[in-house]
Formats: C-alpha cells, structure tokens, sequence
C-alpha cells in the first residue's frame, strides 16, 4: 500500500480555510482517493482538549512560550493518535493548520525567537513536515472581519492588535518564501472557487495528481 501525502493550509484568520479544505477533500475523493480532514490545534481527543485553552479565554491567558509549548503538545498528540496512522494505510491527509501555524503566531506575532521554535518542531515531533502546504493570503482588514463576523466563539486570536495580525501576515509570507518547494501562496482574496482552481493546480503539479 502506498504511503498516503499530508496536506496542509496556513494563512492568518478569516482566509477561508476551512471552506477550502473541504472543497480540496471533494477533489481528491473524486479521484477515489481515502481522505482525512482534520484541523490544528485539535485532531485528536486529547489535542481538541488543548485546543479548548489555547482559543478561548482572555487575549493575555497565556505568554509565547506557553501557547507554543500547548500548540506541540496537541500537535504531538494529533500526529501520534490521527495523522500518522492514516499515512500508513494510504490516506491522504488535509489539515487546517500545523506547525507553520506555531512559527507564524508564536514567532512573528508574539516576537519569539523563530528558531527556538524550529528548534522545538524538532524535538516534540522530529522536524515532520507536511509534503505541501497552502498559504492563503488576504489583507489583514478583510481577513479580521470576515472572522468576527462568524460569531462562533474561539475568537482569542481576533481580538489581538491589528499590529499582530500584520505580524502574521509578514510572517506567513516569509516562512512560505524560505521553503518553496513546499509551500504555495495563494491569493485569498479572490472568489472561492478562483481559490480552489489554483489549488488544485499546484497540487497537480507539485504531487502529480490531476485534478483540474
């Protein structure tokens, strides 16, 4: 059996994740594929229990270090209890977040020192990467508004200073510039399914299935 591919999309919030990981899941089903969606902080029981104290509560419940420590914890536990195990058996897995996520918020939104943390991927979940990784970018403004307006709760991250969300925004940019051959920008402020069309392209290209 054929080892199965991890997938992942990054991008600060409000860039429309979650709409996208479904439609991308709907593709690759379509092409008799088994997939797993899952979701970062969460995945697992005890990661979604994590996932709980990291997004909800006040803006200052945690410090940096701690908010990365708690994100590797969940993350160690997602990839132990569900990702692995899919792998395994030939499941292609797509997740809405992973640790570009930690580097991202941790590092250039709370001024963590990003190679400690590179240095903690290493460590808690022996430097595992996903084989392609989506960054979808869309301006801060738009972004914070579309996530507001969900009104759904875990919305610690929203209320943080636009100034952060800038931070971010520079961040992804950054991480997905020192890592091409892993990492796809794309332009997040287009229509859905513009969006989704050039996902599928890259991941056409990069993994060789097609898609489109």
């Amino acid at each position: 059996m054929a080892k199965g591919r991890f997938i992942t999309l990054e991008g600060g919030e409000g860039a429309g994740k979650s709409t996208q990981t479904r439609l991308l899941k709907e593709a690759l089903e379509a092409k008799g594929l088994d997939v797993v969606l899952t979701r970062e902080p969460g995945g697992s029981v005890g990661a979604e229990e994590i996932r709980n104290l990291l997004v909800n509560g006040d803006v200052a419940r945690w410090d940096g270090m701690t908010e990365a420590l708690l994100n590797f914890a969940a993350r160690r536990d997602h990839l132990v209890k569900t990702v692995w195990p899919a792998l395994v058996q030939g499941a292609w897995v797509i997740s809405d977040r992973f640790a570009d996520s930690t580097i991202a918020y941790q590092g250039y939104g709370h001024g963590l020192e990003v190679s400690k943390l590179y240095d903690l991927w290493q460590t808690s979940i022996d430097g595992f990467k996903p084989d392609l990784t989506y960054v979808l970018d869309l301006p801060v403004e738009t972004g914070i508004k579309r996530a507001l307006g969900r009104g759904a709760g875990e919305d610690r991250y929203e209320k943080m200073g636009v100034d952060f969300h800038h931070r971010l925004k520079s961040g992804f940019l950054e991480i997905a510039e020192k890592d091409t051959s892993r990492c796809c920008v794309i332009d997040a402020s287009r229509t859905i399914g513009e969006i989704q069309k050039d996902m599928q392209q890259a991941l056409s290209q990069r993994l060789g299935i097609e898609l489109s």
